[in-house]
């Protein structure tokens, strides 16, 4: 990624798995598998440990959600 790209996604609004699932009215679960592997999304990931289960938390850049919405949207039609 050009280092441009890069200042620009970061000045971008970022969304939540729960503001991207009810805005597109999907599953917290089937947005978070679609985004998981999608370059550009901030991945904030919290190890596990003898008593925790590991977590990683999505923030999804607004570039990335309409390239994704534009991705799917080509397949359906």
């Amino acid at each position: 990624m050009a280092n441009a790209t890069v200042i620009s996604i970061a000045n971008e609004k970022h969304y939540s798995v729960d503001e991207i699932a009810l805005d597109w009215g999907l599953s917290r679960d089937s947005i978070r598998r679609l985004f998981m592997d999608e370059d550009g999304v901030l991945k904030l990931c919290r190890p596990g440990t003898r008593y925790k289960r590991a977590h990683t938390t999505l923030r999804i850049p607004e570039s990335v959600k309409y390239r994704v919405h534009n991705r799917l949207s080509a397949k359906a039609a």
